[in-house]
């Protein structure tokens, strides 16, 4: 056979695209250089870019062009210009140290020749030293100098910096400019490295530990260090050389945090869990068994608790965190499950400055204790310090994660917007500081935030995402929030058998597949959606358990949500007294959202009994609320029960207030109208200041005003006010 004479092209198939956690991690590495990204994409291999193998580090092998095209531009500068250059740069890394100027001073150099770097647009100097034009122009300027020069550069820099608050930046540059190892000088970074990390600086104490690795002569105090600055790099958000140092030692705790935050939760536990029983010192062990108890959390296996409170009991550690709590609550000892959890919740400082000793780990932990509470305004208190003091303490990791739970306070209380909003800055940090399992979480969230808001697609997308990450690495957290943020969907459009049927699916769902905590928090929707297709056996034994949490733990808002349940379970009039029970303990409460669909709830039962006027009135006020929320499946449902009752969805046209309010909106728009506070209002009607904001919105709405001097206007104006 003859051969052809063109043979077939070759087609190259391009890469696949990165996924968004490994464009976020490597944005991060690259110091969000458009240009070094640009380079670095190509030469990550596929299972880098698949996110299973570690980026790379180091800059030379990120951007190798862009660093010899920098480079060059600096060798072409004068000499003196290049060596103020360098003594800047190796100022300003890890951690700027501030010294430039006095090396300046004490070498006795002329600072004029960075006029040179401020005419070639590398640098620019200033009354406080020199600013380079980005980062990959400061790393050119340290590498473009010789290995002799760089040490030179770091002995000066010692010389300059003292004792005190200085002296952990002055072993750095000491060790920076040593020749080779030296046993003396890595015992002083180690010392230097602990004394960083007590002061919440995990990047400095990270590269003191690493060089001092790099000058230790012993192999076992050198592993040591490695894991140390291992752990440093994860805590201050650079995961990839974290993963690059915890494969060169052994570390157990690292390794059982790493499978927590972006690996198989399951498998994290059992890591934890025998980290804390062959720690070397309690804090350790306590530690470990705090994140052993984080596992459990994300897993939904809460029956492990009992093995961690086991262990903390044989090693005499108070069990730290969450995990008293929980556990209790897994074994169906709610009264003491409350308890315990207030005793947490009340680390947050919601009243004062939090207790001594809370670190962000333990905040965080008071804050999802309260979020179980159904405290949500303490939620919110705990999160958003444990955020603040992972920014102060250089840990954006925990940062992060505050974010993961701060959602839910933000989400409950109507906030839907900033929940989101919350929701995506959380997500990008979690990629970007490698805890995929976190952006799992949030990707959930944002599914139910768009289930509330109507946006089916993407509820849809972020739900699929978050299910398939989920279910892969054992996360029954978000595995279950995807599921429940789908039923929602199906109920608040109507597809009652369908939510009902995931709803059912969730409580079925073993560690892994479904959660405990949010099918108790999904109840109340199950008990609606069965009751709607006429299946009420389980709903009664599913309400049975959420009652008594909500007696137990004594929050308004479960109490309200009980309540109604039981009127969703019981025929007519008796029906009605139950929604009225609600709806006081809801204006008690914070769950704004929940309160307005046990309105229109409520609604709907009145209409049935014939009960019109009433009835209108609260579905007003629930369309309302759901249009503040931006909740269009939700006012959908309560404009439809307008139109079976003849009454059109906008308030009715007249020129009398009364007219357009209810009675308790009347009673609030007088007492704003004389010049009462929300707080003043509140304190008469016995209601919490958020409730009387939710129904001064609606007057405003309802009225067509803005502000209260109209309110005052319109309503001495009129002759059906008193």
């Amino acid at each position: 056979m003859a051969t052809p004479v063109n043979p077939p092209p070759q087609h190259r198939t391009s890469p696949p695209p990165l996924s968004e956690a490994v464009h976020a991690r490597l944005l991060r590495l690259v110091y969000d250089d458009p240009r070094a990204a640009a380079e670095a994409v190509p030469r990550l291999t596929p299972r880098q870019r698949a996110g299973l193998d570690p980026l790379p580090v180091e800059p030379a092998l990120l951007a190798p062009q862009l660093l010899r095209t920098l480079r060059r531009e600096i060798r072409a500068l004068p000499d003196d210009t290049r060596r103020l250059l360098l003594l800047a740069a190796a100022d300003q890394h890890p951690v700027a140290a501030h010294a430039y100027l006095r090396a300046v001073a004490a070498a006795r150099l002329d600072t004029r020749p960075t006029e040179a770097a401020e005419a070639a647009g590398v640098a620019q100097g200033t009354a406080g030293g020199v600013v380079f034009r980005d980062a990959w122009t400061r790393i050119a300027a340290y590498e473009a100098a010789s290995p002799a020069d760089r040490r030179e550069a770091h002995r000066l820099l010692a010389r300059v910096l003292g004792g005190g608050s200085e002296s952990v930046r002055r072993s750095w540059h000491r060790a920076a400019g040593a020749l080779g190892p030296s046993r003396r000088l890595a015992a002083e970074l180690r010392t230097s490295a602990d004394r960083a990390r007590v002061t919440g600086q995990p990047a400095l104490a990270g590269a003191l530990a690493e060089r001092a690795a790099a000058l230790c002569p012993d192999p076992r105090e050198q592993a040591r260090l490695l894991a140390g600055a291992a752990t440093d790099a994860w805590h201050a958000g650079r995961p990839d050389r974290a993963h690059h140092l915890a494969s060169r030692t052994d570390t157990p705790a690292l390794d059982g945090v790493l499978a927590l935050r972006a690996g198989n939760a399951a498998e994290a536990f059992d890591t934890l869990l025998a980290a804390a029983a062959a720690g070397k010192r309690p804090a350790e062990s306590a530690e470990s068994l705090t994140l052993a108890a984080e596992a459990a959390v994300y897993t939904g296996d809460l029956r492990r608790l009992h093995e961690a409170s086991t262990l903390a009991h044989r090693l005499a550690l108070p069990a730290p965190g969450i995990l008293p709590g929980l556990t209790a609550a897994a074994e169906g000892d709610y009264e003491t499950a409350g308890a315990l959890l207030r005793e947490t919740a009340g680390r947050s400082g919601l009243d004062a400055e939090p207790a001594v000793g809370s670190t962000p780990a333990l905040l965080l932990h008071a804050g999802i204790a309260a979020l179980m509470l159904g405290d949500h305004p303490r939620a919110a208190t705990a999160t958003l310090r444990a955020a603040a003091a992972a920014r102060a303490g250089g840990t954006p990791v925990i940062e992060a994660q505050a974010l993961e739970f701060r959602v839910y306070a933000d989400f409950w209380t109507g906030r839907t917007r900033a929940a989101e909003a919350a929701a995506r800055e959380g997500l990008r940090q979690a990629y970007a500081t490698g805890q995929d399992n976190g952006a799992c979480h949030l990707r959930a969230a944002l599914a139910m935030f768009a289930a509330v808001t109507g946006e089916e697609e993407g509820c849809r997308a972020h739900a699929a995402a978050a299910r398939s990450h989920a279910l892969a690495r054992g996360l029954g957290l978000p595995a279950a929030l995807a599921q429940w943020a789908l039923a929602f969907l199906d109920l608040t459009t109507g597809r009652f058998p369908a939510a009902a049927a995931r709803l059912r699916a969730l409580a079925g769902s073993g560690p892994g597949h479904g959660h405990r905590a949010i099918r108790h928090l999904a109840t109340p929707h199950y008990v609606e959606a069965a009751v709607r297709t006429g299946d009420t056996r389980v709903a009664r034994a599913a309400h049975a358990d959420y009652d008594r949490w909500a007696r137990a733990v004594g929050s308004p808002d479960d109490l309200a949500l009980s309540a109604r349940c039981r009127a969703l379970l019981v025929p007519g009039t008796e029906a009605v007294e139950h929604y009225r029970t609600a709806l006081d303990l809801h204006a008690r409460g914070t769950r704004d959202l929940e309160r307005a669909r046990t309105e229109l709830l409520c609604a709907s039962a009145l209409r049935r009994l014939r009960r019109r006027a009433e009835a209108r009135d609260r579905l007003h006020s629930a369309l309302e609320a759901f249009d503040s929320f931006g909740a269009p499946h939700c006012a959908a449902q309560a404009r439809a029960e307008l139109r079976a009752l003849g009454t059109p969805a906008s308030a009715p046209a007249a020129t009398d207030p009364a007219a357009l309010l209810t009675a308790q909106q009347l009673t609030v728009a007088r007492m704003a109208a004389e010049g009462a506070t929300n707080r003043e209002i509140a304190d008469r009607l016995a209601l919490s200041p958020r409730t009387i904001d939710h129904h001064l919105r609606g007057v405003f709405a309802r009225l067509g005003i803005r502000s209260r001097i109209e309110l005052v206007r319109l309503l001495d104006g009129s002759t059906g006010i008193d």
